[in-house]
């Protein structure tokens, strides 16, 4: 062992102390035991110093102490330190431990540190940030876990990969404990701490994977049913583009015809190509002239299976005009059957049954109940002119409709008075956005016959 060296003077730091051999740790106790037992012998003979004496002690070089001044002999027990020396030099190998275990726990801090920061960047950015922020963070693009990337799975995965990482860094610190101090100089509340610190950063992590786990399901649902009605509104908007490019039509505009029922048959009538969606309103306006008595007739039917009468406009016998949805009924106050021509209209919708009765663009009645919350079924099949018994068939000649209609157009919404309005004094012209009166929409049977059709304004003059 070295001798320990004092100050040359207050104020001037000594040299630092050479560190002591590893195996002095297990002689700390015997140590401390045997410098209490000392200690007293060490105190009574340091009353025979005189007051306010001081030592001062030089360093000199080791080969100079035999010869110019020799060391005053050390008591030795045994071969070893005196307890005094001995403890001293204990106590500076226990400081430097202590050092050591500073600068361990200092850079253990400052990884808890690291970590609570980034724990904190994620509630930031779940709780605090609003969702505009997060897609903003989203489309930065960097690979952080303040700034995900864009794409849901990619920020999954860079999350367990954050994870991964961190764990490695807490295996690499208690590895390099376990190398530098005895593993019991750890302090059991610092382990559990930060073993603590890692598990609530795991639970919050998994619960930000699954939240954005939902939000991309969620994403994606959205994503589907927008595709799916935008799909839909382009296969619609194609297939009218397909009728007026087929059009071969024998008439100026495809819309400018009529159809002609000159007969109470059950066999002369129309049919509609296209279906009706399922539908929780509509708008149904049409031309029509009749002057057939008793009643004019069925001007249109619409059937499903399982529901003859899902849609039905008649006026048989002496019964004034009925709207039929479902098989429920509301008496209309239309009168038509004086040989003109008559613009009618009639709108519903599924809240509450509420529905509206308009001729030549003025409403003559409105009600409601009539098959409330009843969405109107798809699939179904529309005929012109006669009454539905069964899907597309059985007619009843007494329910035939007499005359000629035109302008049979079909909403899936409920019209405005004013539009309705301007369709019946001709301004406007404004084709249904579910079934339009195209020539190639419509096929006749039986005899019934196609024909031009007055214009607009020769059909108003009719009125």
């Amino acid at each position: 062992l070295h001798p320990w060296r004092a100050p040359l003077r207050p104020g001037v730091p000594s040299e630092p102390s050479p560190r002591a051999p590893a195996g002095m740790l297990p002689m700390v106790a015997g140590l401390l035991l045997a410098v209490a037992a000392g200690g007293r012998g060490s105190a009574a003979g340091d009353q025979d110093s005189p007051p306010g004496s001081r030592f001062v002690c030089t360093s000199l070089p080791l080969d100079a102490a035999g010869a110019g001044c020799p060391l005053p002999p050390v008591p030795m027990q045994g071969g070893a330190l005196p307890p005094e020396e001995e403890l001293k030099a204990t106590v500076l190998q226990l400081r430097e431990t202590v050092l050591q275990q500073k600068e361990t726990i200092g850079s253990q801090r400052e990884a808890i540190r690291e970590l609570t920061g980034k724990l904190s960047r994620c509630e930031s950015a779940d709780g605090k940030s609003a969702p505009g922020t997060w897609k903003k963070e989203l489309g930065k693009g960097k690979d952080t876990m303040g700034d995900l990337p864009r794409d849901p799975a990619q920020v999954i995965d860079q999350l367990s990969r954050t994870m991964q990482t961190l764990k490695d860094r807490l295996e690499s610190l208690e590895h390099q404990l376990r190398a530098n101090v005895s593993y019991a100089a750890l302090p059991n509340d610092l382990r559990e701490m930060l073993q603590r610190r890692l598990g609530d950063l795991e639970r919050q992590l998994l619960s930000k994977v699954a939240e954005l786990e939902d939000e991309k399901s969620l994403l994606h649902n959205e994503t589907s049913a927008h595709r799916q009605k935008t799909e839909t509104a382009l296969n619609a908007l194609l297939e009218r583009v397909s009728e007026l490019e087929k059009g071969n039509s024998a008439f100026k505009s495809p819309d400018e015809f009529k159809v002609s029922l000159p007969l109470r048959t059950n066999y002369l009538y129309g049919k509609i190509k296209k279906t009706l969606p399922e539908l929780y309103a509509f708008t149904v306006c049409l031309w029509l002239r009749s002057s057939a008595s008793p009643g004019i007739g069925t001007p249109f039917s619409y059937a499903v299976p399982g529901q003859a009468n899902e849609i039905v406009l008649i006026e048989w016998g002496n019964n004034p005009i009925e709207l039929l949805i479902n098989d429920k009924v509301a008496q209309l106050p239309l009168f038509i059957s004086d040989g003109k021509w008559h613009h009618i209209c009639i709108t519903w919708t599924t809240r509450d049954g509420m529905w509206e009765a308009f001729q030549d663009g003025e409403k003559l009645g409105t009600g409601e109940n009539l098959a409330p919350w009843h969405p109107i079924k798809p699939g179904g099949v529309l005929i012109l002119g006669q009454e539905q018994d069964t899907v597309g068939g059985r007619f009843d000649a007494t329910q035939a409709f007499v005359g000629e209609m035109s302008q049979f157009n079909i909403w899936d919404r409920v019209l405005k008075a004013e539009d309705i309005m301007n369709i019946a004094n001709c301004s406007t012209n404004m084709p249904g956005n579910i079934i339009p009166w195209v020539d190639n929409n419509v096929d006749v049977f039986g005899g019934a016959t196609k024909w031009p059709v007055e214009t607009c304004e020769e059909r108003l003059l009719d009125l």
